[in-house]
């Protein structure tokens, strides 16, 4: 049974390198599916490698959306992503396709689906060179909005000085805001993998990932847009900017990304976990892509009935 493309949403979330955009692909098998992608730096341009952005011949045989819409020393937005989300489900829906979003940002995810509400604080450049530019600025966050402040790393200092901005404009934390409604159905299957294979699959990408080019990836980016661009604090260009601008062993540096990565999907899967509308999708070590494809046919089937 196909899916009605009238107002029905899937969502496939979970930590990185669990296997998600695989999954998205291989539904597209099954149903005519658009994927829109969740992830905060698959949005950038020159941001591929180290994103694991899909490749064009797979952009080309499934339709893709949210993915390179901004220049890397643009500011784009939660509230962005999810305005352009919402055109592209529409979009989705007018062509008779299921919309999937796939992705690890679940703030983002959030911010669509109504659990986080966007304050309408336009960003003010100065403002947040300034707090940017604080030294405690994770504690700072804390004081007035513990919320957000859990919700980000404390060395994503481009959304705590965003959040810490919404807070001290608006006088409240972003929570006070009240949230967006919507009217569509959605169905929100989260990843849970085991945590070996996670972390085995995490080891086995950063090194493709290297050996496919990253560090000239980061590179290029440092030639067009300087090293002190912000987004190079990104999980792996920060080490690999380091490697290249410092003179850091590459090595050490692969190993620091692999430690990273794992302790950044440990975060992940916690944030998805306390989602209180997210199914867990146990993946154990024995299952392969096609028992999980069948499994989320059937509970996309039986939620639909």
């Amino acid at each position: 049974m196909s899916p009605k493309a009238a107002r029905e949403v899937l969502v496939l979330s979970g930590p990185t390198a669990s296997g998600k955009s695989a999954l998205a692909l291989a539904l597209a098998e099954a149903w005519p599916v658009t994927i829109l992608s969740a992830d905060s730096r698959q949005v950038y341009r020159g941001f591929d490698i180290g994103t694991a952005k899909p490749t064009q011949e797979e952009r080309a045989r499934v339709p893709h959306r949210l993915i390179d819409v901004a220049d890397p020393d643009d500011r784009y937005t939660a509230a962005q992503w999810a305005a352009d989300a919402k055109t592209c489900l529409e979009e989705a829906w007018s062509a008779g396709r299921l919309p999937v979003i796939t992705g690890g940002t679940g703030f983002w995810i959030r911010a669509l689906l109504g659990g986080m509400p966007i304050a309408p604080v336009p960003p003010d450049t100065e403002m947040r060179d300034r707090l940017m530019a604080m030294p405690d600025l994770h504690a700072r966050l804390a004081e007035v909005d513990p919320v957000s402040a859990r919700a980000l790393h404390p060395n994503d200092r481009f959304r705590l000085a965003r959040a810490l901005e919404i807070a001290l404009v608006t006088g409240k934390p972003r929570g006070a805001t009240p949230a967006p409604s919507h009217d569509w159905r959605v169905l929100h299957l989260t990843l849970v993998p085991d945590r070996t294979r996670l972390r085995e699959a995490i080891e086995r990408r950063t090194a493709a990932m290297n050996e496919a080019g990253w560090g000239a990836e980061v590179q290029a980016l440092i030639d067009r847009h300087g090293s002190d661009l912000p987004l190079l604090e990104t999980l792996g260009y920060r080490e690999w900017r380091d490697v290249l601008v410092h003179g850091r062993d590459a090595a050490e540096a692969h190993a620091s990304i692999v430690v990273r990565t794992s302790q950044f999907a440990r975060r992940q899967a916690s944030w998805f976990r306390h989602e209180p509308d997210a199914v867990p999708l146990s993946a154990e070590p024995d299952d392969s892509r096609q028992m999980l494809v069948r499994r989320i046919i059937t509970m996309c089937e039986a939620w639909r009935a």
